[in-house]
């Protein structure tokens, strides 16, 4: 059964289509990739289906219920979060503190408590700071806790955003370019993560430009082109699809992502 069902989505602006008619559906646990050329539409439909944007027809439904063109933080209580292209990263404070600001939904606290400073709130805090350090742990990164994140490198930096999106506790995770600008080793490391995550049982909607991480990695891939998809299925499929390789990967790339399977 479907977790996410996307169905002839699309949206416009001013008068240019963006996005038109794209279907998708992903399941618990799925890593579902979407890949095209600069400008497919890929970052818009993530807009589109995590809040960001209202789209101008089509259909969002989670877990069975209609969610398109709610509010990004009503996404998140129904299970739904995301990581940017573009990190949003509170640099000045630390990485514990970091996730813990993603931990706010989870914690059972009240304004007049915190204005009394009743004994709860410090149990609370405690939760939340070892629930943080959890999440730390998860992702590799609690060695680097009581590190300013402006301090991090970048790779380390999206490992951090991952946890933070993690401590929603979603169902659906979407991650835009999370190994974008990392290196070989960081690549692994985001590689190894989001498998780990989709076992879980979290769903993982994927944009990545890494054409080897993708194929080692997805279970089902879809490739967008001028707003509109071109291709869907299985990595291996896609890759030897004449219209993706002409349109997308070349044959540089479809060479890039025939090494992922050896």
């Amino acid at each position: 059964m479907s977790l996410l069902s996307v169905s002839n989505i699309g949206i416009s602006f001013g008068g240019v289509v963006a996005v038109d008619e794209v279907s998708f559906q992903v399941a618990p646990g799925e890593v579902f990739s979407i890949i095209g050329p600069n400008g497919a539409g890929k970052t818009t439909l993530f807009n589109l289906v995590t809040g960001i944007y209202k789209p101008l027809h089509g259909k969002v439904l989670l877990d069975g219920a209609e969610v398109a063109g709610l509010a990004p933080h009503l996404l998140v209580r129904r299970g739904m979060a995301r990581t940017f292209q573009n990190l949003q990263i509170f640099f000045r404070m630390s990485a514990l503190e970091n996730v813990m600001v993603g931990c706010h939904l989870a914690e059972r606290s009240f304004l007049l408590a915190d204005l009394l400073g009743l004994p709860s709130v410090g149990r609370q805090n405690r939760l939340t700071r070892e629930r943080a350090m959890a999440l730390l742990t998860r992702v590799g990164l609690e060695r680097h806790a009581d590190t300013e994140a402006g301090g991090l490198s970048y790779g380390v930096l999206k490992r951090l955003e991952i946890a933070r999106a993690l401590a929603a506790e979603p169902r659906i995770l979407f991650l835009d370019e999370p190994a974008a600008g990392c290196n070989a080793v960081e690549t692994e490391a985001i590689d190894h993560l989001i498998v780990e995550i989709a076992r879980s049982g979290t769903a993982v909607v994927l944009i990545e430009h890494d054409m080897k991480l993708v194929m080692r990695i997805s279970d089902r891939v879809l490739v967008l082109a001028q707003g509109r998809p071109l291709a869907e299925g299985a990595p291996l499929a896609v890759r030897d699809n004449p219209a993706v390789i002409a349109a997308y990967l070349g044959n540089h790339g479809q060479k890039e992502a025939q090494r992922a399977h050896g």
